[in-house]
């Protein structure tokens, strides 16, 4: 079975909504990946740096898989004797989809400034930006053109057709992001922690097309974001997270929450726990997920049992994801290890 260049590239636009969304990143450990849901919640974290690593393979029981790879890092730090933070952070991540190979790129550095609100809790707001280059191309080996086929025969030497007009080798642009958040502390003993915040992305609307038509452009996306972590017993506590994106006539509900016990005897604070629990794409997915903490690692697992108008053909098999943090302080007397009010969650 052949697929024209043309007939390609109509599909990647249009086969779905989900895949249209696909411009960006499409995880479900978004908490893990802070710059790609807002750049204001970079440095929400207890530690000086963090290095988050994320793998997804999805579609795997019916069709090439695809494949998205993340990793990000932030490093955060005090400005001067105030109790406002710096974070600057980056973004790298790579996504390859379907038979032609359709493959993205993006570098995004990012930086946000927290503002301390008050001098008894921690009560910060954020504001963040993010911008950079993202390349995007295609295996033109992995695809036929009509005039490539001559008396039904196919001639790949054969001109295209397509020659001066389809940018076979890719294209890039530029792409920029920002976005506010609060977080803040209740509770006796500040045990209760959460946030909210709000995102725009694209907001240049950069233009998108393989046949260089300047009126193809991204379409601004919008995320709303949200996290609370609740103490239920001394070595218990539940930390809920949701997130919400528009994007043109895309709209995406995501939110769940994990149920976190300490290995040891140490709290609340405990830096050795492990997560069992689930989170759902509305409409989409549900999915069971599981987290383990040993100080400065924490590794993560889930996975997407389809819900979808796709779950006939997928039996409900969608992706699995596996995530690596490292987290720690530094030492040095920039570090916010002995802050007494610091922006985490």
């Amino acid at each position: 079975m052949r697929m024209t260049c043309r007939k390609l590239l109509v599909a990647l636009c249009l086969c779905s909504t989900q895949t249209l969304v696909a411009q960006d990143i499409h995880l479900s450990q978004f908490y893990e990946t802070p710059i790609l849901r807002n750049p204001a919640l970079i440095g929400l974290f207890h530690g000086d740096y963090r290095i988050q690593a994320v793998y997804r393979n999805q579609w795997n029981s019916v069709t090439i898989p695809y494949q998205t790879g993340a990793l990000s890092a932030e490093l955060k730090f005090p400005v001067g004797n105030s109790e406002d933070f710096v974070t600057a952070g980056l973004q790298f991540t790579y996504d390859r989809a379907g038979t032609a190979r359709l493959q993205s790129v993006q570098v995004l550095p990012a930086v946000n400034y927290h503002k301390s609100l008050s001098q008894d809790r921690n009560m910060f707001l954020s504001v963040g930006f993010t911008g950079g280059i993202v390349q995007r191309q295609f295996d033109q080996s992995k695809v036929t053109f009509n005039n490539q086929y001559t008396g039904g025969q196919f001639d790949p030497t054969a001109p295209t057709g397509e020659e001066g007009r389809l940018a076979l080798r890719g294209y890039s642009y530029l792409d920029a992001g920002a976005g506010l958040s609060f977080s803040s502390s209740l509770g006796e003993n500040e045990d209760i922690n959460y946030y909210i915040g709000a995102a725009i992305f694209h907001f240049n609307r950069p233009k998108l097309s393989f046949y260089k038509d300047a009126t193809v452009a991204l379409d601004p996306k919008f995320t709303v974001n949200a996290g609370i972590t609740l103490p239920l017993q001394e070595r218990l506590k539940l930390i809920a997270q949701y997130n919400e994106i528009h994007m043109g006539t895309y709209a995406e509900y995501l939110g769940g929450a994990l149920l976190g016990y300490s290995l040891y005897d140490e709290g609340l604070e405990s830096t050795r726990a492990f997560y069992v629990g689930a989170y759902m794409r509305y409409k989409d997915a549900i999915i069971p997920s599981f987290r383990l903490d040993m100080e400065k690692y924490e590794v993560g697992f889930t996975y997407d049992v389809n819900i979808s108008s796709l779950k006939p053909a997928t039996s409900g098999f969608g992706g699995f994801e596996v995530s690596l943090v490292f987290k720690g302080f530094l030492n040095s007397r920039n570090s916010t290890m002995d802050a007494v009010h610091c922006p985490r969650f």
